[in-house]
């Protein structure tokens, strides 16, 4: 794939990934948490985007995470959505939204700052294999930060 197909693709695919979702009713997240699980959905999709090819492909690991945590995923959306819609009202909350999923597709399209593709294979698998939005906003701190935090869970890019 050429790099401008791919930055084609990765810019479909943050389009996508802002569509809102019918959530149903939950509590909702504080604004920082919300935002940082919208984040975080969003930087593990575009990072299987470009690990797809090879053998630390993670597609599949992504898809199992995006289906068991999607009422917390939407629910992140959704309150969000509803926190800039009370601040700037609704048609400037979507291209808010919109903005950060294309800056969060822009910032990981090239790579993640310190996870290699093999380690956020594991650590997709990890979070797919927790309970249902489990603590998805401590996750996302920590993998969305520029460098590790020295958290067990996650192997360094090498």
């Amino acid at each position: 794939m050429t790099a401008t197909g791919f930055r084609a693709a990765l810019a479909l695919a943050a389009i996508a990934a802002s569509l809102p979702l019918a959530a149903p009713a939950q509590a909702q997240f504080s604004s920082g948490d919300a935002e940082a699980i919208r984040k975080l959905d969003i930087m593990l999709m575009v990072s299987s985007l470009r690990c797809r090819f090879g053998e630390d492909n993670f597609q599949a690991d992504y898809a199992r995470f995006s289906a068991k945590h999607l009422p917390a995923l939407n629910a992140a959306y959704q309150s969000l959505h509803g926190d800039l819609a009370r601040q700037y009202g609704a048609k400037r909350a979507k291209l808010m939204l919109d903005k950060i999923s294309v800056s969060m597709a822009n910032r990981y399209g090239q790579g993640h700052p310190w996870l290699d593709c093999a380690a956020l294979k594991t650590t997709t698998r990890e979070l797919a294999d927790r309970p249902a939005g489990a603590e998805l906003h401590v996750s996302a701190q920590h993998l969305l930060a520029d460098r590790p935090s020295g958290a067990p869970m996650l192997a360094a890019r090498k």
